[in-house]
């Protein structure tokens, strides 16, 4: 594709963008026309697949700050007339742009725009290109390899296989080199962005494992031994003192996420379970231990510094 296709071409409008977009409106635009214009969900419809195409194409410079600014730059010359045919000498008609373009020509700024380089137009890779899939917060700390089918060349869906690094975190992209579109020097590259879902009872903050896990009174009170489920299936034991109040942190060494060579814990927060009705002995229980430490004031210190 020449330059002068490229610089022609208005990424703004194609995203259906202002050009005072913010990156964060950039990438929240791709992403719903992505979904949109996806060939896996309008598998056969060669329009919607080029708009696909169109629109990955933007993103790949609108997203990128310094390809954003050149492109600005050089579009914003080319709207005022001066891309137009040379007329010798490195003059442009619309004037001469040697200093505005470091002593190049504007051609040659769309070629390293777009993947040439060096001021030579030559073959050029094809456009990279922009997917996304979801896996479960398991998989995102133990690793999974993705099989997928994407329609890349316009030839139909192809199988394409994906291995995600243990560890990785909700948004993260990965790379699959030549996946992307054909080129006359190749496929570009294939960008997956990945999105975790939530687990029901843990999460993870940086590289350890975090788990909020319910105890009893009399298990407080008392002190326990109590297992604790791991996300590689095993239990742990954790040992509760006695008096172990609610919010009180238990670390579990080497039980996190695994990322390279670092190896995170397993953080288990205690939260004591009230019972929201009671009757019988254990209404009798409760009521002889109220009535044995009736003389404790919990909420002295409390007052205390009220006052101060």
């Amino acid at each position: 594709m020449a330059a002068k296709d490229l610089y022609e071409k208005d990424f703004y409008t194609i995203l259906g963008l202002d050009k005072k977009a913010t990156p964060d409106e950039i990438k929240k635009k791709y992403r719903s026309l992505a979904r949109d214009l996806h060939p896996d969900k309008n598998q056969g419809n060669a329009a919607l697949e080029e708009k696909f195409k169109a629109v990955s194409e933007a993103y790949d410079i609108l997203s990128d700050s310094k390809k954003r600014a050149e492109y600005d730059e050089a579009r914003s010359m080319f709207e005022r007339g001066g891309f137009r045919a040379p007329t010798g000498g490195g003059q442009y008609q619309g004037g001469d742009f040697s200093d505005l373009f470091g002593g190049g020509n504007p051609q040659d700024i769309f070629a390293n725009l777009f993947g040439g380089g060096g001021g030579r137009r030559g073959p050029r890779k094809g456009s990279d290109l922009q997917t996304e899939s979801t896996i479960t917060f398991k998989e995102s700390v133990f690793g999974t390899t993705l099989d997928l089918k994407l329609n890349t060349d316009g030839n139909g869906p192809q199988s394409i296989s994906a291995r995600v690094p243990a560890g990785v975190n909700d948004g993260a992209k990965i790379r699959v080199k030549g996946k992307g579109a054909p080129g006359e020097a190749g496929p570009g590259d294939l960008f997956i962005q990945l999105h975790v879902k939530p687990h029901a009872i843990f999460s993870r903050k940086g590289e350890n494992l975090i788990l909020t896990l319910p105890v009893t009174f009399a298990e407080a009170t008392l002190g326990a031994d109590i297992k604790v489920p791991t996300l590689s299936g095993d239990d742990v034991t954790v040992r509760l003192a006695a008096g172990t109040p609610t919010g009180r942190v238990l670390r579990v060494k080497g039980r996190g996420i695994k990322k390279g060579t670092v190896i995170g814990d397993l953080l288990v927060t205690i939260e004591v379970q009230v019972p929201r009705r009671v009757e019988g002995k254990a209404e009798e229980a409760i009521k002889a231990f109220a009535a044995a430490t009736a003389d404790e004031d919990v909420r002295a210190e409390f007052n205390a510094k009220a006052k101060l």
